[in-house]
């Protein structure tokens, strides 16, 4: 797409030269954008009202059906796309899944941002409590029984900040004989160590799957590659810990309630749609949207690299999907949403998972029925009474 606000190699290199960058931009998209078609041939400007209304970002292959103009624009009368990809229909063995004895209901978080000013301290501590069945009466303990894992969809910890502001010198003079030159009084680890606590207790009662995310210390450029065990001190030592890449595919299975169930999970922390959101006005498109966009484009991140940081590839594209997932869960959202995405007998069960410590919400899928509820944990106020409540969340379907 040929945006004027979409930054360019040009303006990094105009940087290089010690010319000061512009503030970044939270839209590219303008009234002067234009799509073009590209191939190995060359590329051609779409017009028309069949354009307007697609929700397109760049990086997305798509045919194309029209006429030229005399003025050689192509005005285009349809557009068609690769559609879902193909489903697995063949069970797993179970030597390359995880299998549940429980009900089969997995919980999904993101966005705790331990360390952050206005950190939910008290609703991430019931939330651990919650889920080691530590809290609550009869009726909410019988309910986190039924919860065989966690996932935690991405930024875990805030960004880390200074402590204290120095000067080069007595910064220089602070680090020397230190190991790691790792200064105590400009960097807290509190945050880490506060977050290895609530993973170790969950740890010890149902199997954790932490990804990295946008604010996290891991790198940025995706994939992102998983947290370095030994940060999270005794919790790593378990069996039922993983460290995972983001985006990640899950392969789990339920043995509840006669057959077993054999589901495909894929995860990511938010920020291929948080890139895609800047290419098209609000009024037109959702992150709901935009995520069930990207399955029928058979793309998980259309815009890396062009303005989505990512590995370089050669052999092959890390971000294709070969086959659609069960279940497509994205983390570090604003908002709540879910709808089901089909096509033919290929299905798949879109979870947009909110900010815990914005929204206080735990989502919960059952891995059979790919049913969604919501537990909410709300803090009324420093003395103020705790409450856990749960919602089923199919008034969600289809909202965005």
């Amino acid at each position: 797409m040929d945006m004027p606000l979409k930054p360019n190699v040009m303006e990094d290199i105009a940087r290089d030269s010690s010319i000061p960058p512009p503030l970044p931009l939270s839209k590219f998209f303008s009234e002067d954008d234009c799509v073009m078609l590209e191939d190995e041939s060359g590329r051609i400007q779409l017009v028309g009202d069949r354009v307007t209304k697609a929700r397109l970002v760049t990086g997305v292959i798509i045919a194309v059906l029209g006429i030229e103009t005399p003025t050689g624009e192509f005005e285009v009368v349809d557009i068609c796309t690769a559609g879902l990809a193909s489903q697995s229909e063949q069970p797993v063995s179970e030597e390359g899944m995880d299998v549940d004895e429980a009900e089969g209901w997995i919980a999904v978080t993101s966005g705790l941002d331990i360390g952050s000013d206005g950190s939910a301290d008290a609703q991430i501590q019931m939330l651990a409590e919650y889920l080691t069945g530590e809290s609550g009466g009869a009726k909410e303990q019988a309910s986190s029984a039924r919860i065989s894992r966690l996932i935690i969809a991405g930024n875990s910890l805030a960004p880390a900040v200074l402590t204290t502001l120095k000067s080069e010198d007595d910064d220089l003079e602070a680090r020397k004989g230190k190991r790691y030159g790792y200064d105590g009084g400009t960097f807290s680890a509190q945050p880490t160590m506060t977050l290895s606590a609530h993973l170790l207790d969950i740890a010890r009662t149902m199997p954790v799957h932490i990804l990295p995310g946008e604010s996290d210390p891991s790198g940025t450029i995706l994939p992102q590659q998983p947290f370095p065990r030994a940060m999270f001190g005794k919790a790593a030592s378990y069996t039922t810990f993983f460290c995972e890449t983001n985006p990640t595919y899950l392969r789990l299975g339920s043995q509840s309630g006669g057959e077993p169930t054999h589901r495909t999970l894929l995860i990511n922390s938010g920020q291929p749609v948080n890139d895609m959101l800047k290419y098209v006005p609000s009024s037109r498109s959702t992150p709901l949207s935009l995520v069930a966009s990207t399955l029928k484009w058979r793309h998980m991140a259309p815009t890396a690299p062009d303005t989505l940081w990512c590995h370089p590839y050669f052999s092959a594209d890390p971000f294709v999907f070969s086959e659609t997932p069960d279940l497509y869960l994205v983390g570090a959202q604003d908002h709540f949403a879910t709808k089901v995405v089909s096509e033919g007998a290929r299905r798949c069960r879109v979870v947009l998972i909110p900010r815990f410590s914005q929204t206080g919400i735990l989502v919960l899928v059952n891995l059979r029925s790919l049913q969604v509820k919501c537990i909410n944990f709300s803090v009324m106020g420093m003395a103020g009474p705790a409450s856990v409540a749960e919602s089923l969340a199919v008034e969600a379907e289809g909202k965005q």
